[in-house]
């Protein structure tokens, strides 16, 4: 499960000191986490060490195993925390004929501080992220922060796109392996949903050039300062896309039963 999400040093799933998970968003954020595409719980483990810990926690993934894995071995350690599948279509981690291509979240208009999103809009196509914002935004609360991440590029970059075209992929097969967005598309898209821009930084240190940036947002309002794309001044790098198993879908499910969580 770890090598489908990233990274998978123990580190990484770990918290022992308790400290803010995300040391840049105040305590208070912290209370009710919405955790989109929370996968085999990372941070949920993580979240589950800090103090304070949410009151409240919705983790949703594609991924039926991980999902099951997570209500086995998390929920139980940890009152107020719960997981649930998120059954739309993926050709590696959820596949399957008449699945949806996006679905709203299972929560109520403002009702989480703190919408997670890590690793998730590199991974939705241009159809799916412009939605998805809206969903973001509907379930924040006001005063609320949204902490995700992108691959980001500048358009006017590229002559041969269109006005339409806001998007580029790397793999044919499955364009959800990377997917990279404009700048002035983003921050477009999230004004149109009543959301604001107000920190960008690199998500790895060092910076590697062209790779993931951390993007916080909250909810727009002239009291709220929007923040500039930063240059990218990261070093020259690869960093590979993991690759998945053909059987990826079914890691962390019964195997006497195909029976979704």
């Amino acid at each position: 499960m770890r090598e489908l999400v990233g990274p998978t040093e123990p580190a990484m799933f770990d918290n022992p000191t308790g400290t803010l998970v995300y040391p840049y968003l105040p305590a208070e954020s912290y209370r009710a986490v919405f955790d989109f595409g929370c996968g085999c719980g990372r941070v949920a483990r993580q979240l589950i060490q800090q103090s304070p810990r949410p009151t409240r926690y919705l983790g949703i993934d594609l991924h039926a195993g991980m999902i099951r894995w997570c209500r086995d071995n998390l929920a139980p350690h940890a009152a107020g925390f719960d997981f649930q599948h998120h059954d739309i279509g993926n050709v590696g981690l959820n596949p399957g004929a008449g699945k949806p291509h996006m679905s709203p979240f299972p929560a109520d208009d403002s009702s989480f501080t703190l919408v997670n999103a890590w690793s998730v809009f590199t991974h939705l196509v241009e159809d799916q992220a412009g939605p998805y914002l809206g969903e973001v935004a509907r379930v924040l609360s006001p005063g609320g922060f949204v902490n995700s991440t992108w691959f980001l590029f500048d358009k006017q970059d590229f002559p041969m796109m269109q006005e339409s075209q806001n998007a580029l992929y790397i793999n044919r097969v499955d364009p959800t392996n990377a997917v990279v967005f404009d700048r002035s598309w983003l921050r477009a898209t999230a004004r149109s949903h009543g959301l604001a821009i107000t920190s960008v930084f690199p998500a790895t240190t060092p910076p590697v050039r062209g790779y993931q940036w951390v993007v916080v947002m909250r909810p727009l309002s002239e009291a709220v300062p929007e923040a500039s794309f930063p240059p990218d001044k990261g070093e020259v790098a690869v960093v590979r896309a993991s690759h998945l198993r053909r059987d990826a879908h079914r890691i962390g499910l019964d195997p006497r039963s195909s029976e979704q969580p």
